[in-house]
């Protein structure tokens, strides 16, 4: 299966090791304008109150889990590569990548 791609954001890994996570959007997402462009980047923001720091533990699963694991970028794949395959690709943002998924072939071992 190969899928077509547009670079949507490029950034260092969060725990700084020498990995970075790029975002990419589906060119078909974009052509059909799924993704509203007057929304913000990390979709609308939402509020939760807390009374006492018990409630607040007890919904951290909940309002973490609203968030979509990619804070909140629904449509969005994310790779993480190293740094060399990173300088090596020269990706930059906007530019259209093609991914290509196969599946490895098992002998039944």
């Amino acid at each position: 299966m190969k899928k077509e791609y547009v670079v949507k954001s490029i950034d260092s890994a969060p725990d700084g090791a020498p990995y970075v996570v790029v975002s990419l959007s589906s060119i078909k997402d974009l052509k059909e304008g799924t993704q509203n462009p007057q929304q913000p980047p990390f979709g609308s923001p939402k509020v939760m109150g807390f009374s006492n720091m018990g409630d607040m533990m007890k919904d951290l699963n909940k309002m973490m889990s609203g968030m979509g694991g990619g804070m909140g970028q629904s449509g969005v794949t994310q790779l993480k590569l190293e740094m060399h395959e990173y300088k090596d690709m020269n990706l930059s943002v906007g530019d259209k990548v093609f991914l290509d998924m196969t599946k490895a072939e098992s002998l039944g071992v």
